[in-house]
């Protein structure tokens, strides 16, 4: 087992003057937090450093990796990204405030087909968004996206909110992994109107890596929606793609869209 040097990042919630209240401080207090929760999918990015540390630009292009939040990190905390390999896995955790807030592991495998751009629905989005429901995230279902065309400006500006050190993303016109998976937070918020709404996990695989400039959609269907300790938690598979046809990666997207807080209150 090695251990990689561990990463420290002063964590900035990017999501505070977005429509989900839970990283507004007022709002999260209500809920018990402390304050205003940084995005999962930031909180991913940062972990998402370790296996490009490991492995370089090849992770980007045919690694996998899966992530699980189990606590808020805050906005403006030192969050410290750890990590140790084992067997070719790579087992990281995410620490701030002296509490375990994330864990996961990243994996780097031999390359393979990707899945077929069309096997799963481009969703069309709602000409207005009806209120989050059961039944319009019903199992079955897809979200639909605007497409999302990322350039330099904007991956500039990402890298500089999540704090991200490392020159291969602007060396090599590169998308960051982070600004991917927020393609399935944001087929959420277009798709439906959602209250407060937590992002608790994502399990990834990496095709291939996508570049500035690209047009970049969501693939998906909704393969689940059930009640966990009276948390309404959704999950989808998603493909990101990019140009219409290449496969970027294969996701399962979990996220809790109604907490129970909201479901008592009801």
């Amino acid at each position: 087992m090695s251990a990689l040097a561990p990463y420290d990042v002063s964590a900035f919630n990017t999501a505070a003057t977005s429509e989900n209240k839970i990283h507004d401080d007022d709002v999260a207090r209500r809920f018990g937090f402390t304050g205003a929760l940084v995005p999962g999918v930031e909180v991913y990015a940062y972990m998402a450093r370790m296996p490009v540390a490991r492995w370089g630009r090849a992770w980007l292009e045919r690694g996998g990796a899966e992530c699980r939040f189990v606590k808020p990190v805050y906005d403006g905390n030192i969050a410290r990204v750890s990590a140790e390999e084992a067997n070719g896995v790579l087992n990281m955790r995410v620490d701030s405030g002296g509490v375990l807030c994330a864990t996961g592991h990243a994996i780097l495998v031999d390359a393979a087909p990707a899945p077929a751009f069309d096997s799963l629905p481009l969703g069309v989005l709602p000409a207005e968004r009806p209120k989050a429901s059961e039944s319009n995230l019903a199992p079955g279902l897809s979200l639909g996206l605007a497409p999302v065309t990322i350039d330099r400006a904007a991956l500039q500006q990402y890298l500089a909110d999540i704090r991200e050190q490392d020159g291969l993303y602007l060396r090599e016109n590169l998308v960051h992994p982070g600004q991917i998976l927020r393609l399935c937070n944001a087929a959420l918020v277009q798709s439906v109107v959602l209250g407060p709404w937590i992002h608790v996990g994502s399990r990834l695989r990496n095709y291939s890596a996508a570049r500035v400039g690209q047009e970049l959609t969501l693939r998906n269907r909704i393969t689940s929606n059930g009640v966990s300790k009276g948390h309404a938690i959704v999950e989808f598979d998603a493909l990101a793609v990019a140009d219409g046809q290449q496969v970027v990666a294969q996701i399962t997207h979990t996220a809790i869209w109604r907490p129970r807080h909201v479901a008592e209150a009801a």
